[in-house]
């Protein structure tokens, strides 16, 4: 049988990305040096400097990538389909997929956001908002009369149980049981009188 061809090798530009979100979130931001990521990837570490000029923006690169990531992902399902419980279903199976996928990136945002420059944090903070209100419109409009506040709460505990999936281990049967979780509490919230908003999708493609 023939070996199958290896995948192309990404950009040294990419590399040094996907190693430093390993050694950030072993390590933390502050006890990673530069030097320590160019050895990491082979290089001296002033080399790196040809990529980035430093350690800040290597991870605004990582973090505002990872947040239009997120949102392009989730206006795209948002405008897929126009039933609410649909739309909830595909965001978890998304959400969860991205923490399985990238466990040292969600360790990264959770902890780090913090060290970013200003600038670059609130517009990480301003593209999270946006991806969270997919969740709290899909979240209203599958249940009619959910005020703001408790949809908006409800999203982020799915978020908090989903961005859990790397830490439950590697069987699939605990990743697939975070997803039913979620979905449940997503699905079971208190009824509450009064119309759904307004369906909205082309405010998420803005």
């Amino acid at each position: 049988m023939a070996t199958p061809a290896a995948p192309p090798a990404g950009s040294r530009r990419e590399q040094i990305l996907a190693v430093a979100a390993q050694l950030f979130a072993r390590r933390g931001f502050h006890g990673v040096s530069i030097a320590d990521l160019g050895a990491a990837v082979g290089v001296s570490g002033p080399a790196l400097y040809r990529h980035f000029p430093g350690k800040e923006a290597l991870l605004a690169e990582m973090l505002v990538g990872i947040s239009e990531h997120l949102l392009a992902g989730g206006q795209a399902l948002a405008a897929a389909t126009t039933d609410p419980h649909e739309l909830l279903a595909s965001l978890v199976e998304f959400q969860a997929d991205f923490a399985r996928r990238e466990p040292e990136l969600i360790v990264v945002q959770d902890r780090d956001l913090a060290n970013l420059p200003a600038a670059e944090r609130q517009k990480v903070r301003r593209l999270q908002r946006t991806y969270v209100e997919i969740w709290v419109q899909a979240l209203r409009r599958a249940h009619p009369g959910l005020p703001v506040d408790a949809a908006r709460t409800a999203a982020h505990g799915a978020f908090g149980l989903l961005n859990s999936t790397p830490h439950a281990g590697r069987t699939s049967e605990a990743a697939a049981l975070l997803r039913r979780m979620a979905l449940a509490a997503l699905h079971d919230l208190p009824r509450a009188s009064g119309p759904p908003p307004p369906w909205t999708a082309e405010n998420h493609n803005g």
